[in-house]
């Protein structure tokens, strides 16, 4: 906390601080709505995570909040805890809240581990289709709302799904009574009473939330699109578009004021204003947010279980997020940030919004940005636009209830556009085969399928090609040839031309790993019969695993069956110590045949070596 009260910038972190919050106000609304949550969890979650955040955290200008990517998992996790739910959200919000706080909990314990310093690791091209599939799922899920259709109010498309609801709440009767020991052959008369007692309240209530499902994702806005587009509400699509053109073309006069903002205070006053009928967005709760403590009473290792993949998803994902974006302010003033301490500060901005019902969020490249240019210095700048947005929620709670959902829904179309790379997108042309596949693989995986399995398929082909690729440069620049071929080795010393048929040098390049074992031992194959001696050449192995240690180990025994004396070259320290460690060295291989250079070994060849052809 060094310099935390150090005032001597406090004007511009006042600036900086009110700006950003300016900046993130119409998109905390935003990202809270296309969750599923309601615009107060986004309005929370930019208060909580963007103060504690910057008090805890590494990042000095850092402004964080919900974020694109965060949201877009979020609203996944919610809406399958919602399905299991009935699509009773009050009924899923404390095991929605639980991944949550899990989530903030596990980036604290992802900082202490010193997690941070290793995320830098991710391969680009498994970020890059990762942003482009973010946007895409949040330009795609946005066209139903901008053009005013909701498939909850879809009576056609709900009765369509009325004997399936049937079906359902039938099998939960059945597993119900199952599980209670009661359905047997007595009961089926209570059980058949049950079912024929079914309300018309249920049924329909089953069926919103089977259409609900049936038009979630990309896929789903796919599959009811052609429906949506048959009723298209004009006037929410005017909305939307307004908003839209807003966004874009402020811009062109100017940017310093977020044209966000302007484009949600013109298009909700010309729709309240004029007293049109549009589509509002969830009451926003006037006051202090609530304590959630029934997400307490409920937990249990039972119930924590399932969620925990995707509260680690979440964890890492605001990790990724949060320190790219501190990479960027760091470009911008010239620090350099604390990863694992960034991490700790936003796991405890996440698990104190989560308690209090917000969004989990992220560092904001975008908010940063202009806390940095309006002045932003030190974390008292997150902190003010934290307190910023507070009092926001406590004086215009009831005028940001009556905001248009198709305006915020056309805010987020823009957002979607923005958040996508461009850059490694136009690069595909130019982008190696290999890394083109893992950011097509990521990008569309994550868009129609799942973004978790996205990332994972993502990494797992980032490493094969990777150890591919590793394991193919260490083999080409591994090779054996006699030792009194000029080109085997560096010495100074020449060999006679009498030994060439008994000394022979095996050169090994690059890390001796899992990924090149195979080809280094079938190497060892290609050393003529009349070999007495191999020099193996280890200056060049930058790294040994434990498959290189067998690899040697094979090697060597396979060499000794043929009566063939090995002598060690360079070793460095590392590859040492793994073979000391098996007993390779000095059991097989005495420290007395082990050479800082060519020059030593060549001359003990030529003592000790004798001509036997």
């Amino acid at each position: 906390m060094k310099n935390l009260f150090d005032l001597k910038h406090f004007k511009g972190d006042l600036l900086g601080g009110i700006t950003a919050g300016i900046v993130a106000l119409p998109l905390a609304l935003a990202f809270g709505v296309s969750s599923g949550l309601g615009p107060s969890a986004g309005l929370y979650g930019a208060i909580f995570v963007g103060f504690f955040a910057a008090l805890f955290g590494g990042t000095n200008t850092q402004i964080s909040g919900p974020t694109a990517p965060m949201t877009a998992v979020s609203m996944v996790i919610i809406a399958g805890i919602v399905g299991m739910n009935e699509g009773n959200i009050k009924e899923a919000l404390p095991a929605i809240l639980t991944v949550f706080l899990l989530a903030g909990v596990f980036q604290i314990i992802l900082g202490f581990l010193k997690i941070g310093t290793y995320i830098k690791y991710i391969p680009t091209p498994v970020v890059s289709g990762f942003m482009s599939a973010i946007g895409i799922i949040i330009l795609v899920t946005q066209i139903l709302p901008s053009i005013g259709y909701y498939a909850d109010e879809d009576t056609k498309l709900i009765d369509n799904f009325k004997p399936q609801a049937e079906e359902v709440i039938l099998e939960k009767i059945l597993k119900k009574e199952a599980a209670e020991g009661i359905l047997v052959t007595e009961h089926l008369e209570t059980t058949i009473a049950i079912v024929d007692t079914l309300s018309n309240d249920a049924i329909m209530l089953e069926a919103k939330t089977l259409a609900n499902k049936e038009a979630s994702g990309v896929l789903g806005t796919i599959r009811v699109l052609p429906r949506a587009l048959k009723a298209i509400n004009w006037l929410e699509l005017c909305l939307a578009l307004g908003t839209i053109l807003i966004i874009y073309g402020f811009k062109k006069i100017t940017t310093a004021i977020p044209s966000t903002l302007v484009a949600l205070i013109i298009m909700s006053g010309v729709a309240i204003g004029m007293n049109l009928t549009y589509i509002k967005i969830d009451t926003i709760p006037s006051g202090l947010p609530t304590f959630n403590g029934a997400m307490f009473y409920s937990m249990n290792l039972g119930s924590i279980t399932p969620y925990i993949l995707s509260a680690l998803t979440l964890a890492f994902l605001g990790a990724i997020d949060s320190l790219l974006t501190s990479v960027v302010a760091d470009n911008m003033t010239k620090t350099k940030h604390k990863p694992n301490r960034d991490l700790i500060g936003q796991g405890i901005g996440n698990s104190i919004g989560a308690v209090f019902g917000g969004l989990p969020g992220a560092g904001a490249t975008i908010r940063t940005v202009v806390n940095i240019k309006a002045g932003g210095k030190t974390r008292i700048s997150g902190m003010i636009a934290g307190l910023f947005l507070f009092a926001i929620l406590l004086t215009i709670a009831p005028f940001a209830s009556k905001i248009p959902a198709a305006v915020l829904a056309g805010i987020l179309i823009t957002v979607g556009i923005g958040v996508m790379d461009y850059k490694g997108l136009k690069a595909i042309p130019k982008m190696p085969r290999t890394e083109v596949l893992i950011m097509l693989t990521v990008l569309l995986v994550a868009s129609f399928y799942d973004l978790i399995t996205a990332v994972g398929i993502g990494l797992v082909l980032a490493s094969l090609i990777f150890m591919k690729k590793m394991g193919d440069l260490t083999v080409q620049g591994s090779w054996v040839k006699s030792a009194a071929d000029a080109d085997s080795h560096d010495s100074t010393v020449k060999l006679p031309s009498n030994l060439e048929a008994e000394v022979f040098v095996k050169r090994m390049n690059g890390p001796l790993f899992f990924g090149s074992t195979s080809d280094i031992q079938e190497l060892t194959k290609t050393i003529p019969s009349t070999a007495t001696t191999l020099v193996i050449q280890m200056s060049n192995v930058s790294y040994m695993d434990q498959s290189g240690v067998y690899a040697m180990e094979e090697i060597i025994s396979e060499l000794e069956t043929k009566d063939i004396k090995i002598l060690i070259v360079g070793i460095p320290d590392q590859s040492r110590k793994m073979l000391k460690k098996v007993g390779l060295i000095p059991k097989s291989i005495p420290h007395s045949l082990i050479f800082d250079s060519m020059d030593e070994c060549m001359k003990w060849v030529i003592e000790n070596v004798e001509d036997e052809v």
